[in-house]
Parts: C-alpha cells; sequence; structure tokens
C-alpha cells in the first residue's frame, strides 16, 4: 500500500482519489472547500479541509511519507505552482500536475513536475485518434510522437503469423501483445509462428506516423 496525496478535489482529482483508494492506497485529500472534502471523505483514507500551499499544514497531514502526489487546482495557476514546490520541499518525489494550457505546462515542468496532465487535450487526442480509423479501439499517448494503439487485426493479416507479417520492418512498430477478445486473454510478447485470428487485436507501439500506416491497413 502506497501514499498519494490529492490536492484539488473537482472532477479531476476526485476521480483521481476514489480510484486509489479503491485499489488500497492510502489516500488523503485536500481541498479549500469545506462541500467537497465532506462528499469524498467516505471514498478516501482522510480527507481535510486545509491549504494546499501551507508546507506546515501538508507536514501535519503526513505528505513526507507519500509516494507521489496529484496537484488539480483548476485554473489556480498559482496554487499549482506553491503546492507544487511544497510537495518538492517535503521530498515528495513524484508529483503529477492537471494543467490548463501550454504555458501552464512549461511552467510546471520548469518546477520539476513528473508529468503534466491536460485532460480535455489528451482526451480530445484520443478521441481524434479513435474516430480516424474505424481500427483503432484504445490509444495511449506515452510522449511526443510516440504512443501505443490496439487496433483490430486487418482482414489481409487474419491466418498470417507475426514472422511473415514483419511489421517492425514494413511499418516500424513493435507488436506489445495480442488480445483475443472472445477470450479476453491477453498474451505479451507473442509468439512470432502464432496465425492470428479474427477475434484478435493486436497493441502496437511506435511512432505516431508509423502507427497510422499500419491501421490504414483495413
Amino acid at each position: 500500500m502506497k501514499r498519494f496525496f490529492i490536492i484539488g478535489l473537482g472532477n479531476f482529482g476526485s476521480t483521481i482519489a476514489e480510484a486509489l483508494h479503491a485499489e488500497g492506497h492510502d489516500v488523503v485529500a485536500v481541498d479549500t472547500k469545506e462541500d467537497v472534502v465532506e462528499r469524498i471523505a467516505p471514498r478516501v483514507t482522510r480527507a481535510a479541509v486545509a491549504d494546499g500551499q501551507s508546507l506546515p499544514t501538508l507536514e501535519r497531514l503526513g505528505a513526507r511519507e507519500a509516494a507521489a502526489a496529484v496537484v488539480s487546482t483548476g485554473d489556480d495557476i498559482t496554487a499549482s505552482i506553491l503546492s507544487t514546490l511544497v510537495l518538492r520541499d517535503l521530498g515528495v518525489q513524484e508529483v503529477y500536475v492537471k494543467v490548463v494550457s501550454p504555458e501552464h505546462a512549461r511552467v510546471m515542468e520548469k518546477l520539476g513536475a513528473t508529468e503534466t496532465i491536460f485532460p480535455e487535450r489528451d482526451s480530445a487526442m484520443r478521441l481524434a485518434t479513435r474516430i480516424s480509423s474505424t481500427a483503432i479501439l484504445n490509444y495511449v499517448r506515452l510522449g511526443p510522437d510516440f504512443s501505443i494503439q490496439e487496433m483490430a487485426v486487418p482482414r489481409a493479416w487474419i491466418g498470417k503469423n507475426l514472422r511473415q507479417l514483419r511489421l517492425p520492418h514494413r511499418y516500424r512498430v513493435s507488436v506489445v501483445a495480442v488480445h483475443d477478445v472472445l477470450t479476453d486473454r491477453i498474451v505479451p510478447a507473442p509468439s512470432p509462428d502464432t496465425p492470428l485470428k479474427d477475434s484478435d487485436t493486436l497493441l502496437l507501439a511506435g511512432d505516431d506516423e508509423d502507427l497510422a500506416r499500419a491501421a490504414k491497413q483495413e
């Protein structure tokens, strides 16, 4: 069990807090609004009406023992900056910050945030990628121009194996796993000699442009 600190309990922060607690972790949720704290209190380890920018307050709540923290203070960029600095001063190694603009993201990255999250933009990009091709079922962006996508096996590939398809050579993508959707069985590092079935999907990793080329083989 790890301890996580969530500062800011809007939709994003509350959802993360509840999900981490549901997985059995020690979650401390902090916000300045009493009503949102009362609402989430039954679904986290500890909920506090407190100033997430105050070092003594976060130290009293146990932030020094936190494995990671999420800062989700909405449009209040100053609050996210100060909360991140305090968490760093308290020795929290991983600080994830929800940002509202590219400029906000750049500031937080300069301050040493582990990762900046732009939920609206990231969700829009995933949706755009999925709906642009009927073959793509899921899409996760891992970094600039690099992603993992799950795609249905194109009709022309059914019955062939990965050795025959030579996907790293033809498209410069790697097969991370094969997912049989009928049995819900996922095979990581699949055998290159097993024929693909029409019930299979492929989890592919690679450059976005290369993944897009592979997805066009519908």
